[in-house]
């Protein structure tokens, strides 16, 4: 029987701390030659951030999902916030919560809904590839 998981309040903060560790130890194993950038879709995107304000990495890529107050905005790199218009989940008051906190954050609205999209792809290879993060 399955009585909470990393979705429930029971014992959030730390799962948020153990999550947060994980990702140290992880990071520590690989060198920094290359680039680290995090990604997260809907309620993957508050882990992405969480992660990316616990280590150094060179950008944050976000589809349909929050900023969690507990995240520190001025520890990000630069970041890609992604929303379809059409998202019930991650609104466009969201979103602009979302922008107040992170003024630098690019920003595209998109003709979908809470999915991914073409248009988000490609936007976010650019994102990557122009400089701002790799």
């Amino acid at each position: 029987m399955i009585v909470a998981s990393w979705m429930t309040s029971l014992d959030r903060e730390l799962a948020i701390d153990d999550n947060r560790a994980y990702v140290r130890s992880v990071a520590a194993q690989f060198p920094r030659a290359r680039q680290l950038v995090f990604l997260g879709f809907s309620q993957g995107a508050a882990m992405a951030y969480r992660a990316a304000s616990a280590i150094r990495c060179d950008g944050v890529v976000i589809l349909g999902g929050d900023l969690p107050p507990d995240v520190d905005a001025s520890k990000l790199p630069p970041v890609l916030i992604g929303r379809g218009v059409r998202d019930d989940w991650y609104t466009a008051a969201k979103l602009e919560s979302d922008r107040a906190r992170l003024p630098a954050a690019e920003v595209i609205e998109l003709d979908s809904g809470h999915e991914s999209s073409d248009a988000f792809r490609a936007k976010a290879g650019e994102f990557l590839n122009v400089g701002r993060v790799l």
